[in-house]
């Protein structure tokens, strides 16, 4: 494949602090064409798989070849569509998650979990249907809408358009910050575990279990913990819980809360997804610990403390936009925020652990969708076709014109001649 292709993994990669030389060891291939979109979004995928897998053979020290496939890329960034069962479709969306027309514009909200769908409903004062949604929200600015079912505990996002969100503060914010960030926290001293590595699992919906699932893939050992009162959603669970333990503890319980801390002290990973600050009161520091940490919007900026998903993240940074127009916004193929940070923080957890193992040291890492969002639209090469036209002069004025495909070590940059005039030329071979 084409330079664009192996430069995507090898800025991934780069970011992951790994071995330049490794990257010569992957394998692209497969059935091309796949992920259409207006933004990069196959390029993103598979250098994202890409590097969990360099990390994945660095972490074992196996020598073979990482082998990407676009077929079973694709097909995995879509995992959730083709869920069966026992036959049955899942549902992706419920009915209140979707697109509203506001008073001047668009708003996009997320109510799949109950609480949120109560969150949504009290913030419009409205009746549980979408006929009642809409004439709440068609009446009202996106922008209040927004900050009305926030402030409930709900999730809305006004559209904005790409030059919008760079004008925001909190597009301010992640454009002025790496794609993720790693950090060494402690002087604990350099351990291999003689068994798999214990992987403790709090996180919801698709990127953090995508991450955790990938590890478990791997040889992990993950142990999901969810509160009683709030399973992961029946769908959810099946498609991304695969390879998994899952156990329920009420945190706030103090027998719970021992059987947690004891967990912890025996784990080498810990990956969170929840809204930053949730999770703080609980102290989950411990010596050695690699911990990932996963967020909507990053736990900084003013929406720092924010929930989000991939499709409010799509909204508010003008991917929606892109992908569609103001008057009528479009979607990614999939959930490729969500997905693509699930496998770079896979990638992340086991750089960290390679480095803990050599180095010591606890580690921190860092993503969110609203990061990886801005590497799509910005830190990934576009098809320009400005890099395969040439302009020349001739018989006929100025022409702006394709290069040739065809090309070789040696061969010929461009044509000897321009078109001249049709039929201007003598009826003789040239030369003779």
């Amino acid at each position: 494949m084409d330079s664009t292709v192996r430069s995507g993994t090898e800025a991934l990669w780069s970011v992951l602090g790994g071995d330049p030389a490794l990257v010569g060891r992957v394998e692209f291939g497969g059935v091309s064409g796949l992920l259409p979109a207006r933004l990069p979004v196959m390029d993103l995928a598979r250098a994202a798989v890409a590097v969990c897998g360099l990390a994945a053979v660095e972490h074992a020290r196996v020598a073979g070849p990482v082998r990407v496939d676009d077929g079973a890329v694709a097909t995995a960034f879509v995992s959730e569509r083709h869920l069966r069962v026992d036959g049955r479709a899942p549902v992706s969306f419920a009915p209140l998650s979707r697109f509203w027309r506001a008073a001047d514009g668009w708003v996009r909200t997320h109510a799949n979990y109950p609480h949120h769908k109560a969150a949504l409903l009290a913030a419009l004062g409205a009746a549980d249907s979408v006929e009642a949604v809409a004439e709440a929200i068609g009446g009202r600015r996106a922008v209040d809408v927004e900050t009305a079912v926030y402030g409930s505990g709900g999730l809305a996002v006004a559209l904005r358009t790409p030059a919008e969100w760079a004008g925001h503060a909190q597009g301010r914010e992640v454009a002025a910050r790496p794609l993720l960030s790693r950090e060494r926290l402690d002087e604990a001293p350099p351990r291999r575990r003689s068994g798999p590595p214990r992987v403790l699992d709090l996180t919801r919906v698709i990127a953090g279990p995508v991450a955790t699932r990938t590890l478990a893939l791997l040889g992990a050992d993950v142990l999901r913990i969810d509160p009683p009162g709030s399973p992961e959603l029946p769908d959810q669970h099946a498609d991304t819980d695969v390879g998994k333990r899952t156990a329920a503890l009420d945190l706030d319980r103090r027998a719970d809360r021992r059987t947690f801390d004891e967990l912890l002290d025996a784990a080498d990973v810990l990956v969170t997804g929840y809204r930053p600050g949730a999770l703080e009161r609980y102290g989950l520091e411990r010596p050695g610990l690699v911990t990932a940490r996963l967020s909507a919007w990053g736990d900084y900026g003013p929406w720092g403390g924010r929930r989000g998903f991939d499709s409010l993240v799509q909204v508010a940074t003008g991917i929606a936009v892109a992908e569609g127009s103001a008057e009528e916004p479009g979607a990614l193929p999939a959930q490729a925020l969500d997905h693509g940070t699930g496998y770079l923080l896979a990638a992340a957890v086991l750089r960290s652990l390679t480095e803990r193992e050599r180095d010591g040291g606890g580690r921190l890492v860092r993503l969110s969708l609203a990061q990886t969002g801005h590497w799509l639209t910005h830190g990934l090469p576009r098809y320009d076709p400005g890099r395969y036209l040439a302009e020349s002069e001739g018989p006929l004025g100025r022409l702006r014109h394709a290069l040739s495909p065809v090309a070789y070590e040696g061969g010929p940059a461009g044509w000897s001649r321009p078109p001249g005039v049709a039929g201007a030329d003598a009826p003789v071979w040239a030369g003779a």
